[in-house]
Parts: C-alpha cells; sequence; structure tokens
C-alpha cells in the first residue's frame, strides 16, 4: 500500500521525529567562541587603572592648592612687610605689651613688699 502525504505512515513518523531530535541535539553542542580582535583589560585591570588615574588627579589637584596657598600666603607677607602704617601700629602694640607687663610687675612688686610688711 502506498502511503499517502495526507495521512503519514509510521516510517514517515520515525523519520521526522529523528530530525527533530537531531535539530534538538544541534542546539546543546557547544558552539566556536568568537573572540574579539585587541586585548580587553579585565574588571581588575579596569579598577587599577581607574583608582591610579583618580589618585593621579588627586595628587595634582593637592600639589596645585598647595601651590597656590604659599602664594598666598607670600603675597600676603610681603602685604605686610611693605605696608609702612601695619608696622608703625606693631611697634606700638609692642611697646603698649612691654609696657602694661612693666606695670604689671611693678604692682606685684609693691604688694609683695606691702604684704611683707604687713604680715
Amino acid at each position: 500500500m502506498r502511503e499517502s502525504k495526507v495521512m503519514p505512515g509510521f516510517s514517515d513518523r520515525l523519520a521526522a521525529q529523528a530530525e527533530a531530535r537531531k535539530a534538538l541535539l544541534e542546539k546543546f553542542k557547544p558552539k566556536p567562541t568568537v573572540r574579539a580582535e585587541g586585548a580587553f583589560e579585565t574588571r581588575e585591570q579596569k579598577k587599577a587603572r581607574e583608582l591610579a588615574e583618580v589618585r593621579e588627579r588627586r595628587a595634582a589637584e593637592k600639589e596645585a592648592a598647595r601651590i597656590a596657598k604659599e602664594k598666598a600666603e607670600e603675597e600676603a607677607r610681603l602685604a605686610r612687610e611693605n605696608d609702612e602704617e601695619l608696622m608703625l601700629q606693631l611697634k606700638r602694640d609692642e611697646r603698649k605689651a612691654r609696657k602694661a607687663q612693666a606695670k604689671a610687675e611693678a604692682r606685684a612688686k609693691r604688694e609683695m613688699k606691702a604684704q611683707m610688711r604687713r604680715g
């Protein structure tokens, strides 16, 4: 008896099943990996590189801040030295402090003498 295409026979079903099994097994076979050209860095290498960049940037910023601070301090020092009025005021303040200290010492000496006479 001739098998019709409308109603497949047992051998047709077995052949279709074998093809389906082959197709299913093909899915599980390992496929060749595609290697990208060029060298990619690993996560650790990338992290280390970024950390080094951050450290370099921070060091440069810190150095620039230090230089700017030194420059500002030097300018302030020169301004103080060149300001004659400020220098005169500093001398006056120093003299007042010396006089106040001498006055306090004289008072302490007088009080000591008075205490010696009483006691």
